[in-house]
Order: C-alpha cells, then sequence, then structure tokens
C-alpha cells in the first residue's frame, strides 16, 4: 500500500499537462511499446529507488519532471524503503500509468479526501481516496 498526499497528486497532473502544452504532448510510458497508449493527462506511478508519482508531460532540454514520493516508501525519510518496495510493488523497477480523468471522477465522487492510496496486487492495481 502506497500512500500520497492528494494535493500533491493534482500538482503533479497540472505540471504534467503544463510540460505537455509547452513541450508536444505526454511520454509514453513503455518506451514507445505499445504507441499511443499511456500518451494521455495523467501519472506514472514509478518503483525503482523507492516508490513516487512522477508527472508524464513531455519535458525540456534539461528539466526535470515533478515527483512526489510515497509516505511509505521514500528514500530519504524511511530506511527500510527497499524492503517495503519489494514487498508491495516488486524487487524490479516499473511504471504503470494512472489516467487522470479516472482520478478527478474517483475525487469528485468522494469529496473530503486529503490522501490517495495505491495497492498493488498481483494481477491488479487498486485506488482509493482517504
Amino acid at each position: 500500500m502506497f500512500t500520497f498526499p492528494l494535493h500533491k497528486m493534482r500538482e503533479i497532473i497540472a505540471r504534467g499537462r503544463a510540460d505537455a502544452a509547452a513541450n508536444g504532448g505526454f511520454r509514453n510510458p513503455y518506451y514507445g511499446l505499445r504507441p499511443g497508449e499511456g500518451e494521455k493527462p495523467g501519472l506514472w506511478l514509478v518503483g525503482d529507488e523507492g516508490v513516487y508519482l512522477l508527472s508524464n508531460g513531455i519535458l525540456a532540454e534539461g528539466q526535470r519532471a515533478l515527483v512526489c514520493y510515497a509516505d511509505e516508501c521514500n528514500p530519504s525519510t524511511n530506511p527500510d524503503y527497499w524492503l517495503y518496495k519489494r514487498q508491495h510493488f516488486g524487487g524490479d523497477d516499473g511504471i504503470d500509468f494512472i489516467d487522470a480523468e479516472s482520478l478527478d471522477a474517483l475525487i469528485k465522487a468522494t469529496r473530503g479526501c486529503v490522501q490517495l492510496r495505491i495497492v498493488c496486487l498481483r494481477n491488479e492495481m487498486q485506488i482509493y481516496v482517504i
């Protein structure tokens, strides 16, 4: 289970949209293996050195994407982040795309929430707002 502040998730999506508008669209999370998939507003759940959300707009030369680490899996604040990542995300690196429209609908249906929670299971990902 990974928990993120909802306001940071919104900032990441807004930054991705701004980067896309300024730089020609959205990045493909599948390294070009699935053209057209994930090239729309949203965010990426990334597992590598910790687990974090990442903006997906195309970046200008030298620009860095906006990132927010999961409360439970931040290398700067949790010395056991790698064990937690391995248990809840897996030992390999990976990226999962989460569509902004779906997140917006979920948030509108559950007003007053302040956190996004993502649970990675063997064959699915569950997303909640708290």
